[in-house]
């Protein structure tokens, strides 16, 4: 139902992404879903990986600020209103979505969320039999 999302602050600096995605895929650790917010100074890489324990040794032996933070990993189909009606399911509850980002595994589009109380949100999820990735899907790649 969790997966583990690494997050990263990065200088806003000439190849310092490509730095740290460089020290993953010397690793052989893929990539499965990214995403940036940004500001003028710094940006948060937040990454779903294939191997997100090796990935955090790796980058914090190369002294990468980086933090290790579950997150819910929803399935879901790309059809016209999936997304709104997986979404309704965490409002109707009364949880706030903090951030959310989405990918395709396996042929499937899988939401990453993060909310205000993932314990009633993991609720959420069993009540309404929401499909969803663990991290063992991920290592299996």
């Amino acid at each position: 139902m969790t997966v583990n999302q690494i997050s990263i602050f990065v200088e806003n600096k000439y190849g310092k992404l490509c730095e740290i995605l460089n020290l993953l895929a010397d690793e052989n650790i893929h990539i499965v879903a990214a995403t940036v917010a940004d500001t003028s100074e710094y940006g948060i890489l937040r990454l779903i990986v294939s191997d997100s324990e090796r990935a955090y040794k790796v980058l914090k032996k190369n002294n990468v600020s980086v933090n290790l933070t579950d997150v819910l990993a929803i399935e879901t189909d790309s059809t016209l209103g999936s997304f709104v009606r997986t979404l309704s399911y965490f409002t109707q509850s009364g949880l706030s979505i903090e951030y959310m980002y989405c990918f395709s595994l396996r042929g499937k589009s899988i939401l990453i969320l993060r909310t205000n109380n993932r314990e009633a949100a993991r609720e959420v999820i069993r009540r309404n039999n929401l499909g969803y990735i663990t991290e063992n899907d991920l290592m299996n790649l």
